[in-house]
C-alpha cells in the first residue's frame, strides 16, 4: 500500500483484535507465562509434538497406542497454556494445573503402556484400573474442552454419556429404552476401543488434521495470509463497494486453509472491516460480510478447512470426488455473497478504493505468486492418489522450499521452529474437541441411539423428504452451534446424516447436506460466534450482525436442498448405485450445464430481490416477482426452469432499460 493509505491501515491497527478474538473464541484465551523457563517448556513440548506427527506420518505407531500419544499431548499442552477461567492471572501457571498436566500423562501413557496387555490377555474387557483410568481420562478431556471450546461441547458429551446410566429405565419412551450397562460396559468403550474417545474422530485428527493445521502455520510464516489480502485488493478493490469484495474474496482463501471461522474473521476483518466502513457500509452489514464469507472458506476447496479429509475418512469416498462435488456449490454460495454486496453497493451509490491506492496484480503475483505453489501442489498429489497425510507432508516441505525462492517471503530456522510450535497450539481445539466428540460417538455406538434418533425424524417428517430435511437441516444447526467446523461436522455426520439415507439418498449427498449446515450454526443466532466476532470489529450490534449474516448467506441455506433434487450440481450421477458407493461417475455435461446455469441466474435474481436493486432501484412488487421467478429457476423441473429464466431475465432487461433512460434524463 502507498504513503497515503496509512490513515487506513491505522484505522485496522487501532481495532483490539486480540479482545475481540478472546471474547468469541475460547481457543484464543491462552496463559503469558513470565516465568521463561515455562515458556521453553511450553515451546519444546508443542514443538515435539509437531515432531511427533511428522515421524509417524511414515513410522505410525498402532493405532490406539498413536491416538493414545496425540490425546496426550494434546491435553498435556491444554493445562499448561490455558487458565482454568477467563479473568485468572494469565502470567503463571497454579500447582493444580501442573496436577492435571501429570494426570493427563499418566492417563493415556497407561493406555499406552498396558496396550499389548489389553488386546492380548484381556482381550479388551475392561478391570478396574482400566475403569478408573477411563474415568480419570473422560473427566480430564471433558475439562480440557471446557477451556478451549467452551461451555455447549462438554454439556453435550455429559448429556450423552449420562444416557446409559438409565437407558433401561422403564420411566422411558419405549423407542429410548436399551439393555442395562454396567461401569465397564460404558467405560471400556470410551477407553479400550476405537469406537469411544478414539474414535474415528480423533484418528482423523491424527492422521491429517494435524498436519494441515501445520500445514496452514508454514503457510502462514510464508507469508501467505498477506498475499491473499494483497491480491484480492488488487483484483477487487477498485470495484463498486471494493472493499467488501475484497474481504468476500480474502476470507474465502485463508477461510479454506485455516478452518476456524472465527480465526478468520478476526484475521482478515481486521482490516477489511474498516475499509469496507471507511467507503460507506452500515457497521452491521461490515461486520456480517465478513462473517459470512469467513464460514464459506470452510466449504472451498481444496483443503475445506479440514474437513473434506474427515468426510473422505468417514464415507470412505476419495477425497478427489469430495473436492470436486464441493466445487460449484461453493461458488454459488460466493456469488450470493458477493452479489448482495454488490447491488448494496449499488443501492446506495458506494464506490471502491481509487487505483492508485491499491497494490497491482503484476506486483502482487511478482511478489508473493509462488506462495500458490503449495496449493497446486497439494491438488496434484492428493489428485494422484498420494495419501493424503503423505501429501500433508511433502506440502510442509514444499512450502519451506517455496517460500525461499524470494527473500520477503524467505523461513529461517526461527521460522520453522516458531511454524512448528504454532501448528502445535492451534490443533488443540481440534483435538480436545475430537476427543469430547469420541464420547458421543462411543455412547450412540454402545446405546444404538443413532438409530433411535434416525427413526424419531423419519416419524416426525411423517414420509415427506422436504419435511425430514428441514428437521435434518434444524438438527445439524442445533448440534453445531458453538462448535467448530471439524466436530460441528463429526456431530452431524454420526447423529442427523442417517435419516437422509432412509429416502434413498446417497453418502456423499447426504454428508454434504448436514456438513452444510452444521458449519452454518456459526452465523445462526443465537449462538452465532462468528457474526459476533465481526459485530466485536465493526462496533454492531451482534445479534443485528447475525441476522444479516443469514441474509448474506442465504444460498448456503438453499443449495443443499439444490443438490438433494438435483445431484449434477455435485457433478455426480449416482443413479443406479447403491447408496454408499465410494465411486460416482460424474453428471452428462448438459445436466451440469442446466443446472450451473439455472442456480447461477437464481442465486443472482435472489441477491438482486434482497436487496432492492440490479441496475436500478426496484420497487416491491418487482422485488417479489423477481424473487419467485429466481426460486422458479432453483426448483429443478424443465418447466419451472423455462418460465423463471424468462420471469428473471425479463425483470433485469427492464431493471437494465429502466437505468439507461434514468441515466439519459
Amino acid at each position: 500500500m502507498k504513503e497515503k493509505d496509512t490513515p487506513i491501515i491505522e484505522e485496522a491497527n487501532a481495532v483490539n483484535v486480540q479482545e475481540v478474538l478472546e471474547k468469541y473464541d475460547s481457543d484464543s484465551q491462552v496463559r503469558k507465562p513470565k516465568n521463561k523457563s515455562l515458556v521453553w517448556i511450553i515451546s519444546i513440548l508443542a514443538i515435539l509434538f509437531s515432531a511427533f506427527h511428522l515421524y509417524t506420518t511414515f513410522q505410525p505407531l498402532p493405532t490406539l497406542q498413536q491416538r493414545a500419544v496425540h490425546l496426550l499431548f494434546g491435553m498435556a499442552l491444554v493445562y499448561l497454556i490455558y487458565p482454568t477461567f477467563k479473568k485468572q492471572d494469565r502470567s503463571k501457571i497454579p500447582f493444580y494445573d501442573w496436577i492435571l498436566f501429570a494426570l493427563s500423562i499418566v492417563s493415556c501413557g497407561y493406555l499406552f503402556v498396558e496396550y499389548n496387555d489389553i488386546m492380548t490377555t484381556r482381550g479388551g474387557i475392561a478391570n478396574t484400573t482400566d475403569i478408573v483410568m477411563a474415568i480419570l481420562t473422560v473427566l480430564l478431556v471433558l475439562e480440557t474442552a471446557r477451556r478451549v471450546t467452551g461451555i455447549i461441547l462438554p454439556i453435550l458429551a455429559l448429556i450423552f454419556l449420562s444416557y446409559p446410566f438409565f437407558s433401561h429405565a422403564e420411566w422411558l419412551p419405549r423407542m429410548l429404552m436399551t439393555r442395562q450397562f454396567d461401569l465397564g460396559d460404558i467405560f471400556g468403550q470410551l477407553f479400550l476401543k476405537t469406537e469411544g474417545l478414539f474414535s474415528t474422530a480423533i484418528g482423523a485428527s491424527v492422521q491429517f488434521i494435524f498436519l494441515f493445521i501445520l500445514f496452514g502455520a508454514f503457510l502462514s510464516k510464508s507469508g501467505m495470509g498477506q498475499f491473499f489480502n494483497d491480491l484480492a485488493l488488487a483484483l477487487a478493490g477498485h470495484k463498486q463497494g471494493g472493499p467488501a469484495k475484497v474481504a468476500v474474496i480474502s476470507s474465502a482463501f485463508m477461510g479454506s486453509i485455516n478452518g476456524s471461522a472465527v480465526a478468520n474473521v478476526v484475521g482478515t476483518g481486521a482490516f477489511t472491516i474498516p475499509l469496507m466502513k471507511k467507503i460507506g457500509y452500515e457497521k452491521n452489514f461490515a461486520g456480517a460480510v465478513e462473517a459470512s464469507a469467513s464460514i464459506g472458506g470452510q466449504i472451498l476447496p481444496p483443503v475445506m478447512g479440514a474437513s473434506a479429509f474427515i468426510m473422505a475418512e468417514t464415507t470412505g469416498i476419495s477425497y478427489g470426488t469430495i473436492a470436486l462435488a464441493a466445487i460449484l456449490p461453493a461458488l454459488l454460495y460466493f456469488m450470493g455473497v458477493i452479489m448482495q454486496v454488490h447491488f448494496r453497493a449499488g443501492r446506495s451509490n458506494l464506490s471502491g478504493i481509487p487505483k492508485p491506492d491499491l497494490p497491482r496484480v503484476k506486483e502482487v503475483m511478482k511478489e508473493g505468486g509462488h506462495l500458490i505453489l503449495p496449493l497446486i501442489g497439494l491438488v496434484v498429489l492428493l489428485g494422484s492418489g498420494v495419501p493424503v497425510a503423505y501429501s500433508a507432508f511433502y506440502t510442509i516441505i514444499l512450502t519451506v522450499i517455496v517460500a525461499a525462492l524470494r527473500k520477503s517471503t524467505r523461513m529461517s530456522l526461527k521460522d520453522i521452529i516458531f511454524a512448528l510450535e504454532d501448528g502445535a497450539r492451534q490443533s488443540l481445539s481440534t483435538i480436545i474437541a475430537c476427543g469430547v466428540v469420541g464420547i458421543v460417538i462411543g455412547v450412540v455406538n454402545l446405546t444404538s441411539f443413532g438409530s433411535t434418533l434416525t427413526s424419531a425424524i423419519m416419524e416426525i417428517g411423517a414420509g415427506s423428504l422436504f419435511l425430514t430435511l428441514f428437521l435434518t437441516m434444524i438438527a445439524s444447526i442445533i448440534l453445531g452451534m458453538g462448535l467448530p467446523s471439524i466436530p460441528a461436522y463429526i456431530i452431524t455426520a454420526t447423529m442427523a446424516a442417517p435419516a437422509l439415507a432412509e429416502f434413498g439418498i446417497p453418502i456423499l449427498i447426504a454428508h454434504m447436506f448436514v456438513f452444510y449446515f452444521g458449519i452454518f450454526a456459526n452465523i445462526t443466532p443465537p449462538v452465532a460466534l462468528a457474526s459476533f466476532a465481526g459485530a466485536g470489529l465493526s462496533g454492531g450490534s451482534p445479534m443485528k450482525t447475525g441476522f444479516i449474516s443469514l441474509r448474506l448467506a442465504l444460498a448456503g441455506f438453499i443449495v443443499p436442498y439444490l443438490f438433494v433434487y438435483e445431484p449434477a450440481l455435485l457433478l455426480i450421477d449416482p443413479t443406479g448405485l447403491p447408496l454408499n458407493a465410494v465411486d460416482i461417475p460424474m453428471a452428462a455435461p448438459l445436466d451440469i450445464a442446466v443446472v450451473a446455469f439455472t442456480s447461477i441466474v437464481g442465486v443472482i435474481g435472489i441477491g438482486a430481490a434482497i436487496e432492492g436493486y440490479f441496475s436500478t432501484h426496484m420497487n416491491m412488487i418487482t422485488r417479489i416477482v423477481l424473487a419467485i421467478g429466481s426460486l422458479m429457476m432453483l426448483i429443478p423441473e424443465p418447466i419451472t426452469d423455462i418460465a423463471g429464466t424468462v420471469l428473471v431475465l425479463a425483470i433485469f432487461a427492464l431493471n437494465y432499460f429502466q437505468n439507461k433512460k434514468r441515466v439519459a434524463l
